[in-house]
């Protein structure tokens, strides 16, 4: 989506181009909420209830979502186009800090070299919990069915991946999980990605590893729970259709 007061083709667009209106940020809400929703069904479908329902609650703070509706673009993150006019993006520094399944949450400082990982003292990407990896997956496939939309295909998410510079700025331990299952995805499908998760994820309870699966047979909240998401974005679906 242009801004209202595009300049002439060829001139860089600065933040004075671009203008909040009620319709830009009604749009960018309902595409935060639509992520949302799409994240929380694939991390209820795993077992990641609590992460699911509090997934990117900082969008809707007042620095992320003014940023977002300014600078909604529709197609794309507006964090690229904050970064794009005035160099940075207020917004994403102030996401990237709140949320855990962001790799850039994560980077720190090395004071030493460490084999195998850093060659030298600098900025390092420390090894996220496996369950921030696996909402990190969910976020990226969530991202790619909003902006994809009808031509979202399984090997989207791992296409953006190889585009970028991402891995450089991770742990290896942590690179090698989310490469691992963006190629699942690719290769083998959706539902034999989630269910290899599912099956190789537990909750530590005391001494007891449950798996998750067993755990969502267990509790009924949580059944229900799944069960409510999975028939809402069932008919998100067939209305968007």
């Amino acid at each position: 989506m242009k801004c209202e007061s595009a300049p002439g083709e060829g001139r860089k667009l600065t933040a004075a181009d671009y203008h909040m209106t009620p319709e830009k940020a009604w749009k960018h809400l309902c595409t935060i909420t639509r992520h949302k929703m799409k994240v929380a069904e694939g991390c209820f479908q795993v077992g990641l209830y609590r992460q699911g329902l509090l997934h990117d609650l900082s969008k809707y703070s007042p620095v992320e979502f003014l940023a977002g509706a300014k600078y909604y673009q529709g197609t794309r993150s507006p964090n690229n186009a904050e970064r794009e006019a005035t160099g940075r993006s207020l917004a994403w520094l102030h996401h990237k800090g709140r949320n855990r399944h962001h790799y850039e949450y994560w980077i720190d400082y090395a004071t030493r070299p460490s084999p195998g990982f850093a060659d030298k003292p600098g900025l390092v990407g420390c090894k996220m919990p496996g369950r921030y990896v696996i909402e990190m997956f969910m976020d990226r496939v969530a991202a790619s069915k909003i902006y994809r939309a009808d031509a979202y295909v399984d090997s989207d998410p791992l296409k953006y991946y190889e585009q970028g510079s991402t891995r450089m700025f991770m742990h290896p331990d942590t690179a090698d999980l989310l490469e691992k299952l963006l190629r699942m995805l690719a290769e083998e499908g959706e539902e034999k990605t989630f269910r290899y998760i599912r099956e190789h994820l537990y909750y530590r309870q005391g001494k007891r590893r449950v798996f998750l699966e067993q755990r969502l047979q267990e509790d009924p909240v949580m059944r229900l729970m799944t069960d409510k998401l999975s028939g809402h974005s069932r008919h998100v679906r067939e209305a968007d259709g």
